[in-house]
């Protein structure tokens, strides 16, 4: 049996998790949660790292004597490090505006086409690709563009100061142990990496200006990072094991599938929602569609796509200062169906924001009434993301010819009855519901496994979770026909 602690990071809160893992016992004890999010300094967002670290040590310490640390966050973002190991500057938030128009700049050195069958990645704004651009001052025929924000610190900006980049796992692993290091899942993210090759791209570095020494050597899942440092004040000598660090990556193995017809939802502030393959698919119908292929545990492919998630109602909640969301469910439930429908993807509501004010103003533009009352803005959120649900999965299904079965919705968006419900009611198909804390098992699993537990592939961890979790059955209702027309309103005929 294995006692490993859990450090998952989401985009709104982090946790520190405590993990037994045994032939037949699979449990979790949280230690702490702390927040996360966006703090904005001189027209900047950044993620307070420091902060970060600070909780992260609070809660690894609450936690005790462990066999094996493991830390998992969200993707794309990173922090620069000078040639004596110090972070030049906080790491920049994935919604900040410095990536404006910077897709295009990127694009005139490479075209979508080559970057797509190189990568296989969707085409995202906040891609690390495309931050690293905007870090450097653009990537203009000059190598630097006039039009980008006057955020350099000197020529080539902070990157011309760095030596190495480590993304957010890695930097707090490093933080750690002090070795250097890229996990493989999370590379996968960064537009950098070659998914055939499952190396660092040398090509799409030297289009784009980005020193191939600053991207680290690469680690698997499983893999050992190095051992806790005494001056952290944890137990010198703990091993950090790499684990999925891309925390959907650590999620979708702890899906808890008992065959391979299935697709997923990882459902939080993002939903991530897709297919688990054994090859990328590269095909100009998979670019077309901006479906994504990121690197999974044991080599195994999320064949997915972004879409919003929950996110838009978090930030409604913000703004309502109402945080009581199962009495908002609750009345959503009773609200009229199909009332309000809005493109959950579209740009105005990936920022901070006021975001009541952007889905009325987003209605009026598509010729809606905007909704009357929180519970039909609440009613309009969850069908509307139903509704990519359904036009992911079927899309995910024809390009990839992998039909499904059953529908997993792991993470806390698992606890959202109405949500899941609305999924089950648009796809068509059966949905499981849980386990909530999805990627904190996925990395305890992936802990316990380089440990020495008896864990050989990905089918024993997830009979473990089917075994020790409780799961919520949810069987589609209603009628498909208004789900097609709902459908049609909002994205058009298929």
């Amino acid at each position: 049996m294995k006692r490993v602690a859990a450090v998952d990071l989401g985009a709104s809160s982090g946790r520190v998790m405590l993990g037994v893992v045994g032939s037949s016992q699979l449990e979790l004890t949280e230690i702490n949660r702390f927040w996360n999010g966006p703090v904005g300094v001189g027209g900047t967002l950044y993620w307070d790292v420091l902060h970060l670290y600070r909780s992260m040590l609070d809660g690894l310490r609450a936690a005790g004597p462990v066999d094996g640390i493991g830390i998992d966050s969200w993707a794309v973002d990173y922090g620069l490090l000078d040639s004596s190991g110090r972070l030049l500057s906080n790491p920049v938030h994935y919604r900040d505006a410095r990536t404006d128009g910077v897709i295009d700049q990127v694009l005139a050195r490479v075209s979508a086409t080559e970057l797509y069958e190189i990568t296989g990645l969707q085409q995202l704004p906040f891609n690390t690709i495309y931050q690293l651009a905007a870090e450097s001052g653009g990537v203009g025929s000059a190598g630097v563009s006039p039009s980008l924000p006057a955020r350099a610190v000197g020529a080539g900006g902070l990157l011309g100061q760095a030596a190495t980049l480590l993304m957010i796992p890695d930097l707090l692993g490093y933080w750690l142990t002090g070795s250097i290091g890229a996990e493989r899942t999370n590379a996968s993210t960064t537009q950098l990496y070659d998914v055939r090759a499952r190396a660092w791209s040398e090509v799409l570095a030297a289009r784009v200006g980005v020193p191939l020494g600053l991207l680290p050597e690469l680690r698997e899942p499983g893999d050992l990072v190095g051992t806790v440092w005494p001056e952290t004040g944890l137990a010198a000598g703990t091993p950090v094991v790499a684990v999925g660090s891309h925390d959907t990556a650590s999620s979708v193995v702890a899906v808890p599938a008992g065959d391979e017809r299935f697709a997923y939802i990882s459902s939080g502030t993002w939903s991530l929602v897709g297919l688990e393959l054994e090859e990328p698919v590269l095909t100009d119908e998979a670019r077309a569609a901006n479906f994504t292929n990121e690197g999974g545990v044991d080599g195994r492919i999320r064949f997915l796509r972004n879409v919003m998630g929950l996110w838009i109602l978090q930030e409604c909640q913000r703004v309502w200062e109402d945080d009581d969301l199962e009495g908002l469910l609750r009345d959503a439930a009773g609200a009229p169906a199909f009332a309000v429908l809005i493109d959950p993807d579209a740009p105005e509501f990936l920022a901070p924001g006021n975001m009541p004010a952007r889905i009325d103003e987003h209605c009026r533009a598509t010729g809606q009434e905007p909704p009357r009352s929180r519970a039909a803005a609440v009613r309009c959120v969850l069908e509307s993301l139903a509704l990519a649900y359904r036009r992911t999965l079927r899309e995910a299904q024809t390009i990839a010819d992998r039909p499904v079965d059953v529908l997993h919705v792991i993470g806390g968006g698992s606890q959202n009855e109405l949500l899941c419900q609305l999924t089950a009611d648009a796809c068509g198909l059966p949905v499981l519901a849980g386990p909530v804390e999805a990627s904190a098992l996925g990395n305890v699993l992936v802990q316990a496994r380089a440990l020495g537990e008896p864990l050989p592939d990905l089918g024993a961890m997830r009979a473990l979770v089917r075994s020790t979790h409780r799961l919520r059955r949810y069987e589609p209702q209603g009628k498909p026909a208004d789900w097609d027309a709902a459908e049609s309103r909002l994205f058009g005929a298929r």
